[in-house]
Formats: C-alpha cells, structure tokens, sequence
C-alpha cells in the first residue's frame, strides 16, 4: 500500500508504480481474478538482484518464462488489482523463528489414537508471525473436548518438539481432500482466513 491509496482490510495491496506483479501458474502464464496461483513479479525492478556470484544456473531458476521472478508466496489478485496472501507455496510454517513442515506435525497427530486424520497450516500471528493449526477429524468412539485438543497437544510436543505443537486445534466432521486423498491445506487456510478457496474441481464429493 502506498499514499492516497485505498486500503482494503487484509490485501496485500498494490505493487508500487514501476514495479509490475501478477498471479501465474507454474508454466507463468498469468491466471484471473480469484485464482491462486504463485505471486510473480516482472524482472527489472529497480531493486532487483542482478545475479549470483559465480552461479547463474541458481539465479535463472528464480525465473519463470516471460522473465517473472516467482516470490514463493500463493496468492491470488481480485478485480480491483489488490493482491492477497494465501500462503506459501512450499507449505512451510515459520513459527517464533523456527521453521516447521506441516507433515511432520499431521504424520505424528495421526499417531494418537483418537486422530483418524488432521490437517495443518500456518495461522498468521502478530507475535510469532505464525502459529501452528491443526484441523482433525476423530476416529469413532472419540468425542472433542478441550481435554482431548490439550492431550493432543502434548502428545505432538513430546513425540517432537515444542514449537511444533499445534497451538489452536479445530476438530471436524471430515477434512477437504483431493480426490487422491490428499489433505487440500490451502481449503483449511482459506476457511481459517475466510477466503475464496479457489479452484476446487480435484476436491472429492
């Protein structure tokens, strides 16, 4: 955001003039409105890091074809050209400065006995930039409880480490998943952050 401009509540806002940005899919061809997709921006903005030493292999990997630098960071621009995070594209957690994959935490939730399957994303947070939730779904037998999401949350700590614990725990019916199986975290972030989903055609019925 920048001065005279309006400010819409949670975008990111607009690139700064001169600076040229776009939503892009993996091939970098440029997606609409509401379709996330990797945050790019145009090469040769002022700032912008002419190469690495002695590696130009390493520096041209940044790029995506139509020469745009891909940030690492999902988002997706609405219909006013206001752009809004999403996420990472690796999935990454940066909790207090520690950095955390997902899976490791959903690989040792579904090891207690009373998780049939959990989900996990990174929630921002002003003090620690993210926190750590997880969305679960109970095995039968079992009812939600704040005894059983702070169970949960020791059994994670012990089995891995402290800043690995999930810090909010939301328990659920059943969690969105491809139709593979696959935990589709960025629908659970774009509940959490009452966000367009986007694309859902690989969702299962």
């Amino acid at each position: 955001n920048y001065p005279c401009m309006e400010i819409k509540p949670g975008s990111m806002g607009k690139p700064f003039p001169g600076i040229e940005a776009a939503i892009v899919d993996n091939q970098g061809k440029e997606l609409p409105p509401y379709r996330m997709g990797n945050l790019a921006i145009k090469k040769g903005w002022p700032s912008m890091m002419r190469s690495i030493w002695n590696n130009p292999e390493k520096y041209s990997s940044y790029f995506m074809p139509g020469d745009w630098y891909v940030s690492g960071d999902s988002a997706y621009m609405d219909e006013d050209g206001y752009f809004w995070f999403q996420g990472r594209i690796d999935d990454v957690i940066m909790t207090s400065g520690e950095r955390v994959g997902p899976f490791e935490v959903e690989s040792k939730l579904v090891e207690h006995p009373a998780v049939a399957e959990a989900g996990v994303i990174g929630k921002p947070d002003p003090v620690r930039g993210e926190i750590i939730k997880a969305f679960i779904a109970l095995r039968e037998g079992y009812e939600p409880s704040d005894a059983l999401k702070e169970e949960i949350r020791q059994f994670v700590k012990k089995g891995l480490a402290a800043h690995a614990a999930p810090r909010e725990i939301e328990f659920k019916d059943k969690l969105p998943k491809t139709r593979s199986g696959k935990i589709m975290r960025r629908v659970l972030k774009a509940w959490e952050l009452n966000l367009p989903a986007g694309d859902l055609s690989t969702m299962e019925d």
